[in-house]
């Protein structure tokens, strides 16, 4: 490592949405173009992933259009995903989505009980749970948005507390009050950390809708937390992406009848924007357990042979767009600088 080029260990997303047909084969490429050799591929699709049939059948999508990432694949957690499921699929992790809280979660769940037996079957398989950490809004209870993700932690607390040997992978944290409730659970329980929520506030998505993603990005001291407990080198912290692409048109245009799309696209320019934030508040020396190394152990996964190597530029901007086809997908920091790339082996 010198002042000028940082060399990592290949680095794993473990939290991306690859989607589906034609951009898919848009945006599959970019998780290499970003710098990345492990996908951990979402099944919020349309239908959702509910079995290993059509885990494998997807896999084998991707892997047509990219045989050079490892992917692992998740089961979307619903009533059709039953305990021999679990063990048949064996090496998928499972989604939860709470219901209606992000794309594609309209048959998410609204009460953890009732999958008790899905747990101790992933117990039993040592498989991961992850989960999306809100809570749907409601009036009555004063929920929203902004506060979806804290009136959640006592359900992890719970779901922890029932089944302590059950990996848990709290996903996409956006407060400091999910930080320290990760840190204060047993060695079990995990959390990913996105690019987009250690650069955006409240102020930065709030009428801007290609900031807008769920969780929503929150308030200064929550970006701070985030960027606190990276800067630690906290081995239970560790990266996922979440990133999500959506159509130029979902994004840029809403109505009254019909909300932009939620979710920050960021593959393509994956690591060299991690190395980015990373180095304005102080933490470039963490990027390599934070993008390859912690969390390849807490899921199992072997350290990479492959290294990534980038270099520092004063030059780089990002692109406006990405094009396949008729499929088209805007980046996150769209014409914006960037303070690193990726060197062409």
């Amino acid at each position: 490592m010198s002042a000028t080029t940082i060399s990592v260990a290949a680095p794993a997303d473990f939290h991306v949405h690859l989607r589906q047909g034609s951009f898919s084969e848009l945006v599959t490429s970019h998780v290499r173009l970003g710098g990345f050799s492990l996908a951990y591929v979402m099944p919020n699709l349309q239908p959702p992933i509910v079995n290993t049939e059509e885990a494998l059948l997807y896999k084998a999508q991707l892997q047509a259009i990219d045989p050079t990432i490892e992917y692992l694949m998740t089961l979307y957690l619903s009533p059709d995903l039953t305990p021999d499921e679990i063990r048949k699929a064996k090496q998928s992790g499972v989604k939860s989505y709470p219901r209606g809280v992000t794309t594609n979660s309209e048959g998410g769940i609204e009460s953890y009980e009732v999958y008790y037996p899905i747990f101790e079957a992933m117990e039993e398989q040592d498989m991961v749970l992850n989960l999306h950490g809100e809570v749907p809004s409601d009036p009555t209870s004063n929920t929203c948005v902004l506060n979806a993700e804290a009136t959640f932690l006592p359900h992890l607390v719970k779901l922890h507390k029932r089944f302590p040997k059950l990996r848990i992978v709290l996903e996409h944290a956006t407060t400091r009050a999910a930080v320290e409730c990760v840190k204060s659970l047993g060695s079990t329980v995990a959390c990913t950390i996105t690019a987009h929520h250690l650069d955006l506030v409240v102020d930065d998505w709030a009428g801007q809708s290609w900031n807008f993603c769920k969780p929503v990005a929150k308030f200064p001291d929550d970006r701070q937390a985030l960027r606190e407990v990276i800067k630690e080198g906290h081995p239970r912290f560790f990266f996922g992406s979440d990133s999500a692409p959506h159509p130029p048109d979902r994004k840029s245009v809403s109505s009254p009848k019909q909300a932009c799309a939620a979710g920050v696209y960021t593959s393509p320019i994956l690591l060299p924007l991690v190395a980015t934030l990373l180095e304005s508040f102080g933490a470039l020396d963490k990027l390599e357990h934070f993008v390859s190394g912690f969390g390849r152990a807490f899921y199992g996964r072997p350290a990479a042979d492959e290294r990534v190597t980038l270099r520092k530029t004063l030059h780089k901007f990002v692109e406006d767009s990405w094009a396949l086809g008729d499929a088209t997908v805007v980046p996150f920091w769209a014409g914006k600088q960037i303070g690193w790339e990726i060197v062409s082996e």
